[in-house]
């Protein structure tokens, strides 16, 4: 044995790891330094008690046992991050060691006693099941987004990869960096190479590219990583994700498609209105500049036999150009103006088609031409715009009638339920020309013409409004007919919206 067992003591309690002598079958306790007293937590009495009786509790954890098997076979035992459950001031807490038992043997030979070492790693165990935790949660964090991780070895160029990578890259064995790089479309080679240089002033790496598959179709990838230098600030490794972003990047292609053809159909419907514009100014205000010249002179005739009869025409003719005059300024206001000024009001159409009757007054009169109303609901919307609306599918029906037979317009009406909201549906029939079939949609086209300007007035606006006017209000124009026997016009119409102004 040791030839100075105070030498020996002085050792022991000044490691700081935690070490006891056990001897006999009992396991009686010959010495314990105090960080292994401080492990037990059962105060400092501890030397010549056995060991079960300091640590009753590790009975049923085997670690009895395991320290008799060695006293009595001589066979050392380690434990590595064993859970050992340890009563400290009455409390029952959960530790993890790195402990073991040795046989020590006296000068015959035989074991006499154990000595018992360890290392509390509780800590350490806890941080290695909050990173695995971590990396788990990661894991599945990454497997349910899709993406996939990489590392890559810049040394080596060796590539690990994780989650989806081979999956997104159609790829079903290891690749080095090499052969991942000739994957990408040789239109993107510059992109990478770009964004692998700013990565070197950054640290951060983020590129969009397109991989090539092996039918050489495409798919769009976003790669993001972060280089990794060594001690001597040398980049070393990168680690990274990828992403596929295939679907968004068509959904964003179609979106800039679509953005460029109404951008376009925008500038086309401007010109449209501008046109517009310029042909009610100069074609609607001289007349009406000349009706109300040629009244004035008429209401300042002093002539005593001037009839009753002519005041009341010269009275209708002031009003037929103010009312001219009015529509006109409001055309070219919603011409002119942002749509969202227009606000919506109730709308009484009984009212709408009536005042359309007084306004066209002298063409139902010249060509006889019969009316047939049904009994219109109110509704939602922009009253010049409604006005304007009906004021030209009722004056179409009287303008193209045939030549030998007085017009006859049919108005009737339906509420109708359209995607679960409440519309009216009008319908304007008529016994005029008629309209091929093949122009049912082009009649609504901006300045489209069937006819001649010799044959019948206009512009080739009216139809192109009435669409504009009722999209407005969220309906359908349709038209149908046959030649020479007539045209229909169907228009629907929401009673109510839930804006205030139309869009």
């Amino acid at each position: 044995m040791y030839q100075n067992p105070r030498l020996l003591n002085d050792i022991v309690d000044s490691l700081p790891l935690p070490v006891a002598v056990y001897v006999g079958k009992n396991l009686k306790v010959e010495i314990a330094n105090p960080a292994m007293i401080k492990t037990w937590g059962k105060g400092d009495q501890v030397i010549g008690k056995n060991y079960l009786d300091i640590v009753p509790e590790i009975k049923d954890q085997q670690i009895l046992d395991q320290a008799l098997t060695v006293l009595n076979t001589g066979i050392p035992f380690h434990a590595k991050d064993q859970k050992v459950d340890l009563v400290i001031d009455g409390i029952m807490t959960e530790h993890y060691f790195n402990y073991s038992f040795i046989p020590l043997f006296d000068e015959e030979g035989k074991v006499y006693g154990v000595l018992n070492t360890g290392i509390d790693i509780t800590d350490l165990h806890q941080a290695k099941d909050e990173v695995k935790s971590s990396n788990e949660k990661l894991t599945i964090a990454i497997d349910a987004s899709g993406m996939g991780t990489y590392e890559i070895d810049l040394a080596t160029k060796k590539v690990k990869t994780a989650g989806n990578f081979n999956e997104i890259l159609s790829i079903d064995k290891e690749l080095n960096n090499d052969e991942l790089i000739a994957k990408l479309h040789p239109d993107d080679l510059a992109v990478r190479e770009k964004a692998h240089e700013d990565a070197l002033i950054t640290g951060n790496l983020s590129y969009k590219t397109r991989i090539l598959n092996d039918e050489q179709s495409v798919k769009w990838v976003q790669i993001n990583g972060k280089i990794i230098n060594d001690e001597n600030d040398t980049p070393k490794t990168i680690i990274g994700v990828i992403q596929d972003i295939h679907e968004q990047s068509a959904f964003e292609e179609e979106l800039r498609k679509q953005v460029a053809n109404q951008t376009e159909e925008l500038k086309r419907s401007n010109n449209d209105l501008l046109q517009f514009a310029g042909i009610v100014s100069h074609d609607l205000r001289e007349p009406v500049r000349k009706i109300k010249i040629f009244n004035t002179l008429l209401n300042n005739e002093k002539r005593e036999d001037f009839y009753d009869n002519s005041r009341k025409y010269i009275s209708k003719i002031d009003k037929s150009a103010q009312r001219m005059d009015s529509i006109i300024e409001g055309i070219l206001a919603y011409s002119t103006l942002d749509k969202t000024i227009q606000p919506f009001e109730k709308i009484d159409l009984n009212e709408i088609v009536e005042n359309i009757k007084t306004d066209l007054e002298l063409i139902i009169k010249e060509k006889g031409a019969i009316l047939v109303t049904c009994d219109l609901p109110e509704m939602e919307g922009a009253p010049i715009l409604i006005n304007q609306l009906f004021y030209n599918l009722i004056q179409n029906a009287l303008k193209f009638s045939k030549a030998d037979q007085p017009p006859r317009v049919i108005i009737s009406c339906s509420t109708i339920e359209v995607n679960g909201i409440e519309a009216v549906q009008i319908i304007i029939k008529d016994n005029g020309i008629g309209l091929d079939p093949e122009f049912n949609e082009r009649i609504f086209n901006a300045f489209e013409r069937l006819h001649s300007k010799d044959q019948y007035e206009g512009n080739g606006l009216g139809l192109a409004l009435c669409k504009k006017i009722v999209k407005r209000h969220n309906g359908t124009i349709t038209a149908k007919g046959i030649k020479d026997d007539g045209a229909e016009f169907t228009v629907t119409l929401p009673l109510k919206h839930s804006n205030e102004n139309i869009l």
